[in-house]
């Protein structure tokens, strides 16, 4: 199959990405309604859907403020500045909803955890959009640095490049497999499977975004890596919590 993937219907051609991320968004939600019908949730369908709204405005100012911030440095024309617009990051969606996701509890007097059950169903559509991202090779910002390696691929270019969308995918499915066994097989506290997905997610993408050839840098590192790292010290406590517990078991 010859990448970009751009199949042609009734003579027009198909924007593969676009369909398998409104496909992703589609099976996550329904996803997540199997997950709670499944389980009792602790927190009332008003409140959760008052954190779903806190989550959905978050994640859409989080995924646009972040798209721009990876190029903060082009030039202002028509052209560039709508595509600024449209470019979106599942990173900067991610860390949004959750900073939405709290302030939205804050306004509600909600205290109790509300992320483990989106674990999963995130998990999937992240999945299904990034087979839309490799699909789209050299469309979507999301193909890696020249390589010789052989796992290079010609993404669209004619150059052999990693293919980054397909490391993703599976870690994703390491991801799912180890987070759904260590839900089932532990006991843990509410958030701390949300917890542990973040951490394990954005730790990937950090490793991983030194495959991209990223060309706007702070310290040599990318906008990328630099919320990355947010993240990681706004998790600080539950870090340091995890470590002098996993010294205690030794």
């Amino acid at each position: 199959m010859k990448l970009p993937f751009e199949p042609i219907l009734f003579g027009y051609t198909i924007n593969i990405h676009l369909v398998l991320e409104y496909l992703a968004f589609f099976l996550a939600f329904r996803y997540y309604v199997f997950l709670r019908k499944k389980k009792e949730d602790d927190i009332s369908s008003q409140n959760r859907l008052s954190i779903i709204l806190g989550a959905a405005a978050g994640a859409l100012i989080g995924s646009r403020l972040v798209g721009v911030l990876e190029n903060p440095l082009v030039s202002f024309s028509t052209e560039n500045i709508i595509q600024i617009l449209n470019t979106k990051t599942i990173m900067g969606g991610l860390f949004g909803g959750l900073l939405g996701v709290e302030i939205a509890k804050k306004i509600i007097g909600e205290t109790k955890s509300s992320g483990d059950l989106f674990v999963l169903p995130i998990i999937v559509g992240i999945f299904i959009g990034r087979i839309g991202c490799f699909l789209s090779g050299i469309n979507e910002f999301t193909y890696g640095r020249e390589t010789a390696s052989f796992l290079g691929m010609d993404l669209g270019d004619g150059v052999l490049r990693h293919p980054v969308a397909l490391y993703e995918l599976v870690f994703l499915v390491g991801l799912f497999i180890s987070l759904k066994y260590l839900k089932k097989e532990y006991i843990l506290q509410s958030g701390e499977l949300f917890k542990f997905f973040m951490l394990a997610y954005f730790g990937f993408r950090f490793c991983i975004e030194f495959l991209k050839p990223n060309t706007f840098l702070i310290f040599g590192l990318s906008t990328i890596q630099i919320l990355c790292i947010v993240c990681y010290v706004y998790y600080t406590k539950f870090i340091i919590l995890k470590i002098k517990n996993a010294r205690k078991k030794i």
